[in-house]
This record gives structure tokens, sequence and C-alpha cells, in this order.
């Protein structure tokens, strides 16, 4: 049967009985999993296992492993992996490179091994003075091209681990000054700066196979819709201007920045132009809403989203994880 246009999670460790009856009549295109739903490397293997069971097939699982203060998988059972920002501190800019390649592939080998094969990563907001500290560390840089150079390293590397990147916030979130978790931040840039900043990274990386949207308004593109229900900026900038033909996922539907039902939230981004709704919060009503409110994955949406999942499905790239590690912490120690 056809997948819905639609991400889902789950509330704890393993589903309940409701959670797998929802899962099996709705069928979500995919999975997200949060701290609340990772305990142990066993257990989490368990539920991605239990997860794809319920739809009958081998759907894509997300997380948010960033490193920093977005990790959803940690001690003691996953390594601690460092910021975005951590990597400046390597002086040589090819070594700072590698080293963030390499960080990504062990993330990937970390995910794989408990089912987990989409990390929403890399974070390609440039922040400028004065926004808030959302993004912050989570960015690699205040400048767009050195943004742009490590996010796809990071990409390279969870993709040579068997594992999709989404690249995000598109088309930019880094002059947001509130927190679109809990307002709705307006931009007043220029469509000048937005093109010579914000953009550029996005620009650089539209080959990505996925890419999640900013809930901001963007003044000088659409003043009255935030991007992930602009059909001018879904449309006009992201898939136009940026060129980006990868499928689009709205970044979480349940955020304060967007307004109105579930429902009215989910219809109006796919009329924009997004492809899939993510749902992260595993409560049920409002999974039950997003699910009515969304198409089957046909047409352009199912064409690019079997093109991204094509892009994973072959063995990892070999790693010697001790020596990789070991690397990977030398690199940043002598750059402390």
């Amino acid at each position: 049967m056809t997948s819905r246009a639609f991400i889902a999670g789950c509330l704890g460790t393993s589903l309940t009985a409701d959670e797998r009856a929802f899962f099996r009549d709705a069928r979500p295109w995919g999975f997200i999993v949060f701290k609340r739903n990772t305990q142990t490397p066993e257990q989490t293997a368990a539920l991605t296992a239990e997860m794809r069971e319920t739809v009958g097939w081998h759907a894509p699982i997300l997380i948010d492993q960033e490193g920093g203060r977005v990790q959803r998988m940690g001690p003691p059972h996953w390594p601690k992996y460092q910021s975005a920002r951590a990597f400046l501190a390597i002086n040589d800019p090819i070594r700072q490179r590698e080293i963030v390649r390499l960080s990504a592939r062990l993330m990937a080998h970390d995910l794989k091994s408990v089912g987990i094969d989409v990390d929403c990563l890399p974070v390609l907001d440039v922040p400028v003075a004065g926004s808030h500290d959302v993004i912050g560390d989570r960015a690699y840089a205040h400048d767009p091209d050195q943004v742009a150079r490590l996010g796809r390293a990071a990409a390279e590397g969870l993709i040579a681990g068997g594992v999709l990147p989404v690249v995000k916030h598109m088309p930019g979130h880094g002059r947001a000054r509130a927190d679109s978790h809990h307002d709705l931040p307006i931009v007043d840039a220029s469509l000048d700066e937005l093109r010579g900043h914000d953009f550029r990274p996005f620009r650089h990386l539209a080959d990505m196979p996925l890419a999640m949207t900013a809930h901001l308004v963007f003044t000088a593109l659409d003043a009255k819709n935030p991007a992930t229900i602009s059909r001018k900026i879904v449309r006009e900038i992201m898939r136009g201007e940026l060129g980006f033909d990868g499928l689009i996922m709205t970044d979480d539907i349940s955020m304060k920045a967007l307004s109105g039902s579930f429902e009215a939230k989910s219809r109006a981004a796919i009329r924009a132009g997004v492809d899939v709704i993510l749902h992260c919060h595993g409560i049920m009503d409002e999974m039950i809403a997003v699910a009515g409110a969304v198409p089957e994955m046909t047409g352009a949406r199912a064409r690019r989203a079997a093109a991204a999942l094509g892009r994973i499905r072959h063995e990892p790239e070999p790693v010697d994880l001790e020596a990789a590690r070991a690397e990977v912490m030398a690199a940043l120690a002598l750059s402390a």
C-alpha cells in the first residue's frame, strides 16, 4: 500500500497497541525518534524494527543527531559529539573538513547500528549579529561559504556510512531573532542580503537528497506566510532559485511559530509545495489530524522520495572505529 506524506514519532521506548494500530492504518512514510525513545542500543534497534514492521517496508527513520546541544543518543551508550562550531578551532581548512567528515561518518555508524538511516544534519544556517541563540553553535561558522564547505563534509560522512543527511533550515534560519519553537520569527533582510548570505549554503548543497524548511517569515519574499507554508518561497525560492529537487519536509509542524489547527497547517504546507509533514511529539490526536490532512506519496513526491532513499542502499564505507574516534578527539584537543 502507498505511504502517506507524513513522518511520525512515538511516546516511549516501544510502541503501544494504539500506536501500532494507527501506524498500520495511517501508513506514515517515515518515523522520527528522540531521546525519550532511545534508552539502550538493543531497545532502540528493537523499536526501529517494530516501527518498520507496522508499515511493512524499510521505511526511513530519522533523528536529530547534530552533536553539542542537539544529540538525542548520547552517553553512556553512545559517544558525546562536539558542536558544529567546535571544528572552527582546527586552523587548517583541509584538516578541518576531514575531521568534520570523519565525525559524521562515526555518527552514521552509531545510527545505522540501531536501524536509524536519516540524520537531520547538516545545519546550513548562517547566524548574524543579534540573532537568537537557537542556532548559535549549531552552525559551522558565520561565513556562508565556510558553512557550505563544512556542511558538505558532514553530509558526505553520513552518506558514506549509509545515512541520509537532511539540510536545514531552508532557506535559512540564521537571522531569526526568536526561537521558532515558541514564536514566529520575522526576518526583514532584503532579497539581495538573503541571496548573498543566507541562501548560499543551500544553493551549494542543492544536490542533497532531503531538506527541512524554516518556520520564519521573510518579508522580502512573503510578508504574510512563514516559509514552510509559503507557495512563493517553496516553489520559487527553494525549488527555483536554489535549485533543490530533493524531498522537502517541514520542520516539526507542532512548533509554535505556525498557527492554526494541525489539519490547516499540514494542508497549507502541502499546498505550498512541501512533500512531507514532520510531526515529532507522538501525541495521538495530533498525528490523526496530520494523517487525515496529507496526500499519499504519489507523483513527484514519490519520485523524490525514491531518489533520496536510493542514495543509501549500499554497504557503508569501511571505517576503523577506534582509530577514527581517536583521530577526531586528537584533532579537536590539539586545537583547543
